[in-house]
């Protein structure tokens, strides 16, 4: 029986550090065909040079990271698109065939190919700090709930899928991931592929782990409620805060400048009572947070308190006052609370650095 074919493209931008890793996995993958496709938004670290050296395919993008899928992606030549970032680490050299075999089997029972398929995930870790924070988060991966669902985690589709969605969104300057899983979501189904990836945490680490969870609920919650102003303002700030090291008052600023000018008191009123919504409608995130502390007592399949979440609290919850209130607690917890205590701690960070 001839292997599958698969097409994987990985988008780069100055990664020769994590790049010849990723390659050696692939090159190590067995019983599937494999086409490489890196795809470089202005590398000026050799990663264009790795790159050819290793035999893959070099396709020259516009910078973000959606472009430069989509133009990877129009040159691929097999039926079978996986969409991997550069820091991820394939340690089971059959990981990509069992993967493949488990989307074309779920593809055959829907009967169409609106399916598409992402890994659980693994961090790999440099320090054993926040160990429980990354347990709940990696279990995170194995669900298939709104908002669960990242480009760490690979994405696998076939390339009619692919097209009939239109690829990656260019409009937004990153969330380009977590835009194309919702509407696949909405549109087809999401199947957690056998195995593990393993996914570099080197952002975590850099910026900590709690600002940058923090940054992420912060984006996922302006971005589902619809204020799409965030992102126009903010592109250069979350380019940059990586070099920077990650610092949240910036993005604070943001919001207050987005209410006081564009907004205005009616609507910004309606935006917290939506992020209100939002919170709700993720409070099964604290439930299935103690599931996986319990888990050595309970054991890693048991979920009662997230089952209680869903048959439970959800229903009793559902109805609009308490998206008021949750507004109310989340505007006081965000912004009387967390602004003005990460904009002291940073000026003082800032501070010290200068004097140094």
């Amino acid at each position: 029986m001839a292997s599958p074919s698969l097409s994987v493209v990985i988008p780069v931008l100055n990664e020769a550090a994590h790049l010849p890793s990723l390659l050696d996995d692939l090159h190590a993958q067995r019983n599937i065909d494999l086409e490489i496709l890196v795809a470089d938004g202005g590398s000026t670290d050799g990663s264009t040079e790795i790159t050819e050296g290793a035999g893959a395919v070099l396709v020259r993008a516009s910078r973000g990271r959606g472009a430069q899928m989509n133009a990877a992606a129009r040159q691929a030549c097999h039926p079978l698109l996986l969409f991997l970032h550069a820091d991820s680490h394939l340690s089971d050299p059959l990981l990509l065939a069992k993967a493949v075999d488990a989307l074309q089997d779920r593809i055959r029972e829907a009967g169409n190919g609106r399916v598409a398929g992402h890994f659980p995930l693994r961090f790999i870790r440099s320090d054993n700090r926040h160990a429980l924070a990354y347990r709940y988060v990696e279990a995170k991966t194995v669900l298939n709930r709104t908002n669960t669902t990242n480009g760490d985690q690979g994405f696998l589709m076939t390339q009619e899928f692919f097209e009939q969605l239109g690829g990656f969104s260019k409009e937004l300057p990153f969330l380009e991931d977590q835009e194309m899983a919702e509407r696949i979501r909405q549109r087809g189904v999401w199947i957690t592929l056998p195995g593990v990836l393993q996914s570099s945490a080197r952002r975590f680490e850099a910026e900590g782990f709690h600002r940058r969870y923090l940054l992420m609920g912060m984006i996922m919650g302006i971005y589902s409620i619809g204020a799409h102003g965030f992102f126009k303002r903010a592109p250069d700030l979350y380019r940059s805060h990586p070099e920077t090291g990650l610092l949240l008052s910036p993005f604070f600023g943001v919001i207050r400048r987005m209410m006081r000018e564009e907004l205005g008191l009616r609507d910004s009123l309606r935006a917290w009572v939506a992020v209100g919504r939002y919170v709700r409608q993720n409070a099964w995130q604290p439930f299935f947070f103690l599931d996986v502390l319990a888990r050595p007592l309970l054991g890693p399949e048991r979920t009662p308190l997230l089952r209680f979440h869903d048959r439970i609290f959800r229903p009793l919850t559902d109805f609009a006052p308490f998206d008021a209130l949750t507004a109310l607690l989340c505007f006081v917890w965000y912004m009387g609370v967390l602004a003005p205590w990460f904009a002291l701690r940073e000026r003082r960070l800032t501070a010290s650095q200068g004097d140094a």
